[in-house]
């Protein structure tokens, strides 16, 4: 028996690095899964490789398209128990005073609309469907919800606001369904994408040069940890074990809160 035999999950933005290794650890520890993904050729590729997993085309950032996703998983699946959210883009440490003033509105649009929007929009979707069940939603915030120094200021406003958003989903949405989240360090098979309005809309943070040892300086256990790494935390917050588990933020980071 895996540790989410039963369960039926949507995973959004399972296309690529941490979202898609949390699908293929919940299939194997025993649930059904949908996934919702915006990229086409990721979609493609899910089923490809995944033909038992629903897959849905859609923009987590709108509700019409979150609605859908939400929907058909609840028809393919017969319920839902748990939804996860792995969405958000990256501003490669862009500071307050580099952002050009003719981009800006444009910039924080685009940062809040993705890394907060894209979160919030699954979970109204999701929240009928997770109240019957008496399930659970998962988020993923970043180190940088906790720590200056792990993105710019757009980055790390959005993420601060989705930690916040834990922490009031988690009280307003109980005793139905228990609100978590996984705040992952570094990861290096990531294809986290940076922000359009600033030029970025082509670099993947997991392709960075000297990646592997820049992450492997940055915290105390010097380990560069891959999206599968960071998995394990989403399996554990989905399952029974986690039962008595809300508003809490689990830190897959190799430690970069200890101090030296």
């Amino acid at each position: 028996m895996g540790a989410l035999e039963g369960k039926r999950a949507l995973v959004v933005g399972a296309g690529s690095g941490i979202g898609r290794a949390v699908l293929g650890a919940y299939l194997r520890e025993g649930a059904r899964a949908a996934a919702l993904e915006l990229d086409a050729g990721k979609c493609a590729a899910l089923e490809s490789d995944l033909p038992g997993c629903v897959v849905v085309q859609g923009d987590a950032t709108s509700l019409a398209s979150a609605q859908g996703a939400v929907d058909h998983a609840v028809r393919a699946l017969r319920g839902l128990d748990v939804l996860v959210n792995c969405v958000g883009l990256f501003d490669y440490y862009t500071g307050i005073r580099a952002i050009p003033d003719e981009v800006f509105d444009d910039a924080f649009g685009e940062a809040f609309t993705v890394n907060v929007r894209g979160q919030l929009a699954p979970v109204k979707a999701a929240v009928p469907a997770l109240a019957r069940s008496r399930g659970s939603i998962i988020l993923t915030t970043s180190t940088s919800a906790f720590y200056p120094g792990r993105g710019g200021i757009l980055y790390l406003a959005s993420k601060f606001a989705v930690r916040g958003a834990v922490i009031a989903l988690a009280h307003e949405l109980a005793p139905e369904i228990r609100v978590n989240s996984v705040a992952p360090g570094g990861t290096l098979d990531t294809d986290l994408r940076g922000l359009r309005s600033l030029g970025m809309g082509e670099r993947s943070l997991g392709r960075a040069p000297g990646r592997e040892s820049d992450l492997r300086a940055g915290n105390p256990l010097q380990v560069a940890l891959t999206s599968a790494d960071h998995a394990g935390s989403y399996v554990f917050l989905a399952s029974d074990a986690a039962r008595g588990m809300t508003g809490v933020f689990l830190h897959s980071d190799g430690g970069i809160g200890v101090k030296r």
